[in-house]
This record gives C-alpha cells, sequence and structure tokens, in this order.
C-alpha cells in the first residue's frame, strides 16, 4: 500500500516523539512492502512565529490532500501565561479539526501487565482495564457561540449539539462495541443540561439498532469517580467534547503515564492520528520524552487502512520494550533511554522480532542494530 502522510510535529516535544513513530511506520514500510510518503507542515506555536498564524493554509491544503495526518504536539509557555493573546496556537488544533470534519476522537485506555506498579492506583482496581473512549470533537461547548459583555464581567459560552452530530459518532461507538466485550456507556450530565438529555434521547434511540450491545448511563461526575474506583468496569465510553476531554485524561493516569495514550481523530473523509499528551515544553530537547504515545497513534494510523498485521507489529514492539524496561524516565527512573534510543528499539523490533531479544543489552548501551 502506498499512503501520504502530513506530518504536523508541532510544539515543544511533539517533533521528538512524532519523529520516533516515522522511524516505526518506516520500519513496517520495509518490513511488509508498503510505501509511506511523509510531508511536513507547520502548526501551533511554531506556526504563529513564522507567519501569524496558528494553521496556515499552505498546511490545511496538504491535509487535505494527503492520505492521513501525523499529528504531534501543540501549545507553548508564552501563549499559556498571556489570557490577552490574541492568536493561540490551539486555534491551529480546533480549526484543523473543524475543516478536516474530525468529529469522532477515539482514545484507547489499557493498563500495561507489566506497568502496573507504575500508577498511582491500586494494583487489583486496574489490572485488566482496557476501554476505548468515543469523544465527540467538533461540537458543544468548545465550538459554540462565545459572549463577553462590554465591561469584561460575564461571559459565556454555548454548549450546543444536533441529532445529526449525536448520531454519527454514537454510531461509531456501538460499532466499536460489538467488536468489544459489547458494552456502551453514555457520560452526560443529564439530570441538568438540556443538550446531555437530547444526548440521552436520540442514544436510547439508537439502541435498537444495536441489540448485542448493552448501553448504560451515567452522569459525568460519576463517571469520573467510578474511573479511578472500578476502570475495568467500562468497555466503550461515549460522550460530548468537553466530558470527554475531561474523562480521557483523567483515564490516562490508569497505565502510569500520559505518554503511553494514543488517539484517532476521524470524519467521513479525512483522519488525523496524535498522542493525547501536551507539547511539554519544561522536556523539549532533553531526550525524555515518552515516544509511545506517538508510536502506538503510528498503529492506529494503519489500522484506520485496515493494515491490522502491521499494527499488531508496532504493539508487540512496543509490550516488548515495556516488557525489558527499555523506557524513558517517566517509567524506568533507574536506567532510563532517551527518546530516540526507545524508538531505536522498537523499530529494530519490528524488523528483527528474534534478533531483539538477543540484543536488547546492546540496545541498552545505544548499539541498537538499526539506527
Amino acid at each position: 500500500m502506498k499512503l501520504n502522510i502530513a506530518v504536523l510535529a508541532g510544539d515543544g516535544i511533539g517533533p521528538e516523539v512524532t519523529a520516533q513513530a516515522i522511524k516505526a511506520l518506516e520500519a513496517i514500510a520495509h518490513s511488509f512492502n508498503h510505501t509511506f510518503l511523509f510531508k511536513n507542515a507547520l502548526v501551533g506555536a511554531t506556526a504563529i512565529d513564522h507567519c501569524n498564524d496558528p494553521l496556515p493554509e499552505e498546511t490545511l491544503s496538504l491535509c487535505k490532500n494527503t492520505d492521513a495526518v501525523l499529528f504531534g504536539a501543540i501549545g507553548d509557555p508564552k501563549y499559556d501565561n498571556n489570557p490577552n493573546a490574541p492568536v493561540r496556537p490551539e486555534q491551529g488544533l480546533l480549526k484543523l479539526r473543524k475543516e478536516l470534519g474530525l468529529f469522532a476522537n477515539i482514545r484507547p485506555v489499557k493498563a500495561y501487565e507489566t506497568l502496573l506498579d507504575k500508577s498511582p492506583l491500586k494494583y487489583d482496581i486496574i489490572e485488566g482495564t482496557d476501554i476505548s473512549i468515543y469523544r465527540e470533537l467538533t461540537g458543544g461547548i468548545y465550538f459554540g457561540e462565545k459572549k463577553l459583555n462590554e465591561a469584561g464581567t460575564i461571559a459565556s459560552d454555548l454548549c450546543q449539539y444536533s441529532v445529526e452530530e449525536i448520531e454519527r459518532i454514537a454510531h461509531l461507538a456501538f460499532k466499536a462495541a460489538q467488536n468489544r466485550r459489547k458494552k456502551l456507556t453514555l457520560v452526560d450530565k443529564a439530570n441538568v443540561l438540556e443538550s446531555s438529555r437530547l444526548w440521552r434521547k436520540v442514544v436510547r434511540n439508537m439502541a435498537s439498532q444495536y441489540p448485542d450491545v448493552a448501553l448504560d448511563y451515567l452522569f459525568v461526575d460519576n463517571a469520573a469517580m467510578q474511573m479511578i474506583l472500578n476502570p475495568k468496569q467500562f468497555d466503550v465510553i461515549l460522550t460530548e467534547n468537553m466530558f470527554g476531554d475531561i474523562i480521557s485524561d483523567e483515564a490516562s493516569v490508569i497505565g502510569g503515564s500520559i505518554g503511553l495514550l494514543a488517539s484517532a481523530s476521524v470524519g467521513k473523509k479525512y483522519c488525523m492520528f496524535e498522542p493525547i499528551h501536551g507539547s511539554f515544553p519544561q522536556a523539549t530537547g532533553k531526550g525524555i520524552a515518552n515516544p509511545i504515545a506517538a508510536i502506538l497513534s503510528a498503529a492506529m494510523l494503519l489500522e484506520h487502512f485496515d493494515l491490522h498485521q502491521e499494527a499488531t507489529m508496532i504493539k508487540l514492539a512496543v509490550e516488548k520494550a515495556l516488557e525489558l524496561h527499555l523506557t524513558t524516565p517517566d517509567l524506568n527512573e533507574e536506567s532510563p533511554l532517551t527518546t530516540e534510543k526507545v524508538g531505536d528499539f522498537i523499530a529494530d523490533y519490528i524488523e528483527n522480532p528474534k534478533d531483539s531479544n538477543i540484543n536488547f543489552e546492546n540496545i541498552h548501551v545505544g548499539q541498537s542494530t538499526i539506527i
């Protein structure tokens, strides 16, 4: 298969971790006889610095004329700490999602057996956790009408959803549940919010189309509590934009590091794949950023194009790296590898899965067989 991939590495650690995702994809291309062509473009604070636009037209055009987008991270302290900044990096990401029609964000959350002791939650609570969160991405309060009175003392943000917006992501979530453990949980605030009541009504009406899926409901405050008390009760979670943003970040602590969580953002025509961590500016250039989330995002890209064997190979390589403790400082304080060396090992394992078991001692000291 031939794929043209737009690379929007972005800000902070984005370029470092994205480079390792590309390395893994290149190893897949070599091993499975595919052709992946990568083209870079600016986004976020980097784009503002160069052309005063967080999403330049050239970048958007590239994304609309490639098969997939591989995204890094976005954000910079000089904008985070300035609430009066007229142009912000995050505006580029929101506009990109809207322009590409990426209405569904899919975030897998898995507790890896070899990392259970790294989580702040108890072993017996998180063991066996395997969740897929479906977050609506282009509607709700983030995109609703925003108002500020002339005195600057009263502000409002409108949370608005249509039946069509709810149905299109709900269908994806129901279908995902059919291929997993056949349970779907709608997270809302239907006891208070009219928009949530619409969500509940629409999803309940759709349930008859998926009789093999058990549907239940949780208010978002209870869902946040249950995510900590008993995360393994969840299979597929469906929710609106802001609730999904919060719940998925909360779920990131289950695995022991936010550097493990990948995501896919899909629409009817376009698709984008990115780690859910931020730009982590404090770590920029230090070689300590965990690239696994970016690499697993590359695996989700492969799955999107039905390259399931290839995606499984990346996942096996990641699991081997975790098993051998070939990880960055967030998961291995005593003898960590750099961001680049983690990427080297995973690419090496993809191309030489048998030899990598023998050679990992060499890899530990920076002598990977494939650099």
